[in-house]
């Protein structure tokens, strides 16, 4: 049984011609760094001009500019320009920080970073469960997995990570910091536990909320119900297991949260069209490494 993972950092030369409107991938990584041996000065780096995205899963780690300085705990990002007037560094005192990055050249993408930041501001708390995070994650995979193979998967992969963050920055990431502090906390409960949450009643004991308050409150700011979100969060779990393992379907039931595989097919079906089975190999239709919902 084999479980493959993204961590690594994955670099991308293609030498895409300069009159082609493409978007440079330079680097992808997912990364888990546990002491202050990881620091970068962003004036001492000879490799820009970049832009940089990075985005912790655990831990925390410092960014400092001349003007501010963050601490960078799950759930927020920190967007800067390579050459710049900054750093970025495991404090030392901590333990791991996991994390996800993204560098890439300025070229046809700068005006669109400059808008986001402005709007996002240098270090946005993001959801976990937003697209351009799921989409940052995917890139990770797909660079393991040894999928981005040209300039052209390579700038479709980074075009769409960009359009998710400018969408993201019209409100989504400022909707999410003015949800009410129990429905942040319920959405991150979410994705964390997801594996082994019994449904809403477990959910509300967790937040000291009644089931029905959590109900409203919940629905009203996410847009789904708590029982939806998870199954939606298990579902594309799963989805990502079925490509990246050879698991049994019993098994990656069981890894997801669900108590039998009969009713895991059920809710795969319902959300996906297919079964576990013809989603994996193909035979149901198209071939794909993910859904969106």
């Amino acid at each position: 049984m084999t479980h493959k993972n993204s961590h690594g950092v994955f670099g991308f030369r293609f030498g895409e011609s300069d009159r082609l409107s493409l978007c440079h991938l330079f680097a992808v990584g997912h990364e888990i760094v546990t002491d202050s041996s990881y620091h970068w000065n962003g004036m001492s780096r000879t490799d820009g001009p970049l832009l940089l995205f990075q985005y912790t899963v655990e831990g925390h780690g410092m960014f400092e500019t001349d003007l501010e300085t963050h601490r960078i705990g799950p759930g927020r990002a920190f967007l800067t320009e390579i050459p710049g007037s900054h750093r970025y560094y495991h404090p030392g005192d901590s333990g791991p920080w996991e994390f996800y990055f993204l560098l890439f050249r300025p070229k046809s993408l700068l005006p669109l970073w400059e808008d986001i930041k402005s709007k996002l501001g240098a270090a946005p708390a993001i959801v976990p469960g937003s697209r351009p995070i799921r989409i940052l994650r995917d890139i990770a995979r797909e660079a393991h997995s040894g999928r981005i193979s040209d300039p052209y998967m390579a700038s479709s992969l980074l075009h769409q990570f960009m359009m998710e963050l400018g969408r993201l920055s019209l409100g989504g990431a400022r909707d999410a910091l003015e949800w009410p502090a129990a429905i942040r906390d319920s959405v991150q409960f979410i994705d964390t536990h997801y594996s082994s949450m019994t449904g809403q009643e477990q959910l509300a004991g967790q937040m000291g909320l009644s089931k029905f308050h959590l109900l409203r409150t919940f629905s009203k700011y996410v847009g789904l119900t708590p029982n939806e979100y998870l199954n939606r969060t298990r579902i594309e779990r799963a989805i990502e297991l079925l490509g990246t393992t050879d698991w049994s379907i019993e098994t990656i039931a069981s890894q997801v949260g669900y108590s039998s595989g009969s009713y895991f097919i059920r809710v795969f079906q319902k959300l996906t069209g297919q079964t576990p089975g013809s989603f994996r190999s193909g035979s149901g239709g198209l071939n794909y490494s993910r859904l969106f919902f």
